[in-house]
């Protein structure tokens, strides 16, 4: 059993010991919490600005939070600190003046971009052989700081800026869908926090060869596709808008402006299988509302004039071909058989060249 004692010194001083009780002995641990670790006594604001971080100061007493930079333990029973509310950078009262790095949400709102090449390394001589952010002296050999690279950055940084933290890198998901975490600085780590869920992958353009060998992004897609074809039913549907069916998706909301922006979260939770049976769910649900549940949505069906045989189709079913100009549905078998134009351009086509004479009688 541990119990922290506080002794009092001369002067008001005190240090901090813990006493260890163990089979019937006493022994004094005395850790060095010396008073100099305390913070003077005065006021210290509540939000402090600095390089657009935006800090907040903390209330909790917890003793397991870390600086992130000077990477001492804040000792919340003693010590003034802060938290960055766009970044969460944390840090000593004492350390804020020394902060060099600006907040990387500002990066993320001004540049919303990956680094998408595989650990583009320059080399420590290229880097001076210094921390690519304190500009501290680093060596290979730890001599006098051990040299650590970031997978994301490929640059090399002190043992400060770079806690050895992992984290799943952009670059290895696009080009080898590898989701294994790799070792990153501190300000790589925060950056990709921040930017996880935002939809800034193209993938189409990044790498289409993805979908060659990924049938799980084909099917997503798919899946994607078919919503967007449902989309218009719900935005004119009074029961769908008082059902609020799209917020099913208010996570996502990609997902209902287009078909091809990726978020790293989104590849995260593809591999995982996680989004395929989630979007399923949803898809389901939706074209229940719309086939079954709704007459009014039902009543926006297309009968197949090519047969004039068979249900009500939908664009989004299966088995239906859309046509690419008036959005006309037909069966796939149907639509691919037929030799001849699409029936209804046909009839708009006659009905805009019957027009035409009556504009030059007029």
């Amino acid at each position: 059993m541990y119990e922290l004692m506080f002794l009092q010194r001369g002067r008001g001083e005190r240090a901090g010991v813990w006493r260890c009780f163990e089979g019937g002995r006493n022994a004094v641990l005395t850790v060095d919490l010396m008073w100099e670790l305390k913070d003077p006594e005065e006021d210290e604001p509540n939000l402090r600005v600095l390089l657009e971080h935006r800090f907040s100061k903390e209330k909790s007493k917890s003793v397991k939070q870390t600086c992130d930079k000077c990477g001492a333990i804040i000792w919340g029973l003693i010590q003034t600190w802060y938290t960055c509310t766009g970044c969460y950078y944390r840090c000593h009262s004492k350390c804020m003046n020394l902060i060099t790095k600006p907040c990387v949400r500002v990066k993320v709102s001004h540049q919303s971009e990956y680094e998408l090449s595989i650990c583009p390394e320059i080399g420590l001589d290229r880097q001076d052989y210094r921390c690519a952010e304190c500009r501290t002296p680093i060596s290979l050999r730890g001599v006098p700081t051990e040299a650590r690279q970031c997978d994301y950055t490929g640059q090399y940084y002190c043992s400060t800026c770079h806690w050895n933290d992992s984290a799943v890198v952009p670059a290895r998901v696009i080009h080898n869908w590898e989701f294994d975490p790799r070792k990153v600085c501190r300000s790589s780590m925060r950056y990709l926090a921040l930017m996880i869920s935002r939809p800034v992958l193209r993938l189409k353009e990044i790498n289409p060869l993805l979908f060659n060998f990924v049938e799980e992004l084909v099917e997503i897609r798919k899946l994607r596709q078919d919503i967007l074809l449902m989309k218009p039913y719900f935005i004119t549907c009074k029961e769908a808008m008082e059902a609020r069916l799209l917020l099913q998706l208010q996570d996502r909301q990609h997902f209902v402006e287009n078909d091809d922006m990726y978020s790293l979260q989104d590849l995260i939770d593809i591999s995982s299988g996680r989004l395929s049976c989630s979007l399923t769910e949803i898809h389901t649900t939706f074209a229940k509302h719309i086939k079954l549940d709704c007459e009014r949505c039902q009543a926006k069906g297309f009968v197949c004039e090519l047969c004039k045989e068979g249900d009500i189709l939908f664009p989004f079913d299966s088995h239906t071909s859309v046509c690419y100009d008036c959005s006309a549905v037909f069966h796939r078998d149907c639509y691919y058989d037929n030799s001849t134009t699409c029936p209804r351009c046909a009839r708009m086509t006659d009905r805009k060249q019957d027009e035409v004479p009556d504009v030059k009688d007029a």
